[in-house]
């Protein structure tokens, strides 16, 4: 009834429309996101909406009327033109849109404008109408290649390929972040020189399982599992057995070499040896000489935006001007008549003087940072430190610190707490000593391993008996390390709130060890009726819940 009242019968299908997915065994677990009333519309809740909100709700309340309205007619068209003369020619290809459907309210957006499937809009035109020239813009035009990857090219790619489930996209993409096989340069994916490499080598030495078809067979088998036509061990077992023995025979006869993809970009002059670039533990470098030679290689990291495949001779010989000396630290500072020096370290780039190391913020290059700026850097980290230090009694290492969580007593050794009546800078060194002794030894945890079990969980034997569901340190890790992904880094400052009961997975995660992990405050609701009182009191930053409380 709205849509006919708001755009008129025409628009109007003659039945309701009813959609289903195009991908085979989908397993898809949700329902569609659509407005309770499509009364609501934006304009009538715009001005209790936050400007954020209210696009979304646009979007989504938009989307849903537009799916239940009549489609679009447009036609592909070519229109030619030719001038008084019978010998020059203009051509222009696109669309004619007839009649305007569920475009009149809702265009879906697109990566490129290059995407558009009908080309470029045109008018309405008849044949042997003359039309005025305007302006006339020449342009030279070349054959492009494929556009990258975007995030939705990429999911609809997977889809026609039957790789993965709407369930997985998300992280099949994450992963690919995660893992730094590519970099985003605006909305497209660009692989990077670990992508590029792990890539080679999947598709050289395992190619069979990085095979399109492999994937999505695998993918059906997997269903015929879950469906119950198969038993869960046949998968494994046809799986399992070639790909191991696969693995030991590449173990045995590729070398490291070979995975770093090595490539000799030339001689160098000076010692006449070999300047490579290649993968290492920590990332892209070059390399002059050999682990055969008798002295060391040398070696240098790649700059940021420096790639393998594109790096030159030229620019290898100037990653190694690093370290770069930059003269001693002047009399009156701390270090007086130390040597200053830049380099790039596994965290990255930094200053040292002596044996002390200072590191470089965004926007100070190694390579061109002046001797004042760099002084100036180490000032400020000399200051920090020193405001760290309360007091240094100079006697057994004992200091009185400020720390993450406030001040307190350190031998080194030991920490010990302040008494709360106890201004730090009073405090003497015999009440130090007395509180460092009477302080709990600092008992080493046991070794645990990233596999080790972390937590039982059991399910809420809704459907049938509870089970059991053991995660491990590295599921942990993994899970806080997405949960950040998905709603960005924690900070100590956030207010969390937990109303959820704990042996609840949502809770358990993204509400207690999501905030153990940041250091985050974390409050506990008295009860499940307290909630509204408690969100006006504690004013959380996050808070992890059920559809149900959000309804």
């Amino acid at each position: 009834s709205h849509i006919a009242s708001a755009f008129g019968p025409r628009y109007l299908p003659d039945q309701p429309r009813h959609y289903k997915t195009k991908q085979r065994n989908a397993q898809e677990a949700h329902e569609a996101i659509r407005p309770t009333d499509v009364g609501r519309k934006p304009e009538d809740v715009a001005r209790r909406l936050e400007p954020d909100m209210l696009r979304l709700y646009e979007l989504v309340w938009k989307r849903m009327v537009a799916s239940q309205m009549e489609a679009a007619e447009i036609e592909r068209t070519t229109i030619d033109f030719e001038g008084k003369d019978n010998q020059t020619g203009l051509r222009a290809t696109g669309s004619i849109i007839l009649f305007d459907g569920f475009l009149t309210l809702y265009q879906e957006g697109r990566d490129d404008e290059a995407d558009e499937d009908g080309g470029a809009r045109l008018p309405k035109l008849s044949v042997g109408q003359t039309a005025t020239p305007i302006e006339v813009t020449p342009e030279q035009h070349f054959t492009e290649p494929p556009p990258r990857y975007s995030e939705a090219s990429l999911v609809k790619a997977l889809e026609e390929y039957g790789i993965g489930r709407p369930s997985t996209y998300a992280s099949i993409i994450s992963t690919l972040k995660d893992r730094e096989y590519v970099e985003m340069d605006g909305r497209r994916f660009i692989p990077t020189d670990m992508g590029k490499i792990v890539n080679l080598f999947l598709s050289k030495y395992f190619l069979k399982y990085v095979d399109y078809g492999f994937t999505a067979a695998m993918e059906d088998e997997l269903d015929a599992v879950s469906r119950g036509e198969e038993a869960w061990t046949e998968p494994l077992e046809k799986f399992w057995k070639p790909f191991i023995d696969l693995v030991e025979h590449t173990d045995k006869n590729v070398s490291r070499e070979e995975v770093a993809q090595s490539r000799e970009l030339g001689i160098d002059p000076a010692s006449g040896k070999p300047v490579s670039v290649r993968m290492g533990r920590y990332g892209p470098f070059v390399q002059i000489g050999t682990k055969d030679d008798e002295e060391k290689p040398r070696f240098a990291g790649l700059r940021p935006g420096q790639k393998m495949d594109k790096i030159t001779l030229a620019e290898a010989f100037e990653l190694f001007k690093l370290p770069r000396k930059l003269g001693p630290v002047p009399e009156g500072m701390e270090g007086a008549g130390a040597e200053i020096s830049t380099n790039f370290g596994r965290f990255g780039p930094y200053v040292k003087y002596g044996e002390k190391y200072v590191s470089l913020k965004d926007g100070d290059d190694p390579y061109t940072i002046e001797p004042a700026r760099a002084l100036e850097v180490i000032r400020a980290k000399q200051l920090a430190d020193a405001n760290r230090i309360i007091r240094d009694f100079g006697v057994d290492g004992i200091q009185v610190l400020n720390g993450r969580y406030g001040p307190y007593i350190s031998d080194g050794n030991k920490n010990a707490r302040i008494p709360k009546d106890r201004d730090p800078k009073t405090l003497t060194l015999e009440e130090c000593q007395a509180l460092i002794a009477a302080a709990p030894e600092n008992t080493p945890l046991p070794a645990v391993g990233p596999h080790d079990l972390f937590a039982l969980m059991y399910t809420s034997g809704t459907t049938g008996k509870p089970k059991g569901v053991m995660h491990s340190h590295r599921t942990l890790v993994t899970e806080m390390r997405g949960l950040e992904t998905l709603w960005g880094p924690g900070s100590e400052e956030d207010e969390r709130m937990c109303f959820l009961p704990l042996c609840h997975i949502a809770e358990r995660m993204g509400g207690e060890y999501q905030a153990l992990y940041n250091g985050a405050k974390l409050n506990f609701v008295e009860n499940p009726d307290t909630v509204p009182e408690n969100v006006r009191e504690i004013s959380p930053t996050l808070v992890t819940a059920v559809p149900r409380v959000w309804e």
